[in-house]
């Protein structure tokens, strides 16, 4: 037991960032398929709609239990906020040009798009969220 938690304590970051970064694409894929089979919006504005609150859950998680952001002051926040948002923007375009050539040029199914899609689009979001939104300064 201990070997796994000197595991744990090594690799925290990886695991906590699969962890929630599971849960972000879990929030993301249940809002878009509810919002395709419940409610027959388009796969494109679906994709925006799940995309928008995968993006608020992503930022509390990562930056509670993934980066442990402990800076609780109004520039700190508004400035992770921006620079998360910005970097999710980015990547979410990524996302749904992705989808659109896949599901409406190429014709592959919207599920297994976003499948695909969802493994590019977590690694391009750990990238951007280690980097540059919580970045650790000395």
């Amino acid at each position: 037991m201990r070997k796994i938690l000197d595991l744990y304590d090594k690799y925290k970051e990886i695991i906590n960032y699969i962890i929630f970064g599971g849960l972000t694409t879990l929030v993301n894929f249940v809002v878009y398929f509810a919002c395709i089979g419940m409610f027959s919006i388009h796969y494109l504005l679906a994709n925006v709609i799940a995309w928008f609150l995968s993006v608020v859950f992503a930022y509390v998680t990562n930056r509670l239990f993934v980066f442990e952001k402990v800076n609780f002051s109004i520039h700190s926040i508004f400035r992770e906020i921006v620079l998360f948002f910005g970097a999710r923007l980015l990547s979410g375009a990524i996302e749904t040009g992705s989808l659109f050539v896949m599901v409406g040029l190429i014709g592959v199914s919207d599920k297994i798009s976003k499948l695909i899609v969802a493994v590019i689009v977590v690694i391009l979001n750990y990238i951007f969220s280690k980097l540059i939104v919580f970045k650790k300064y000395r």
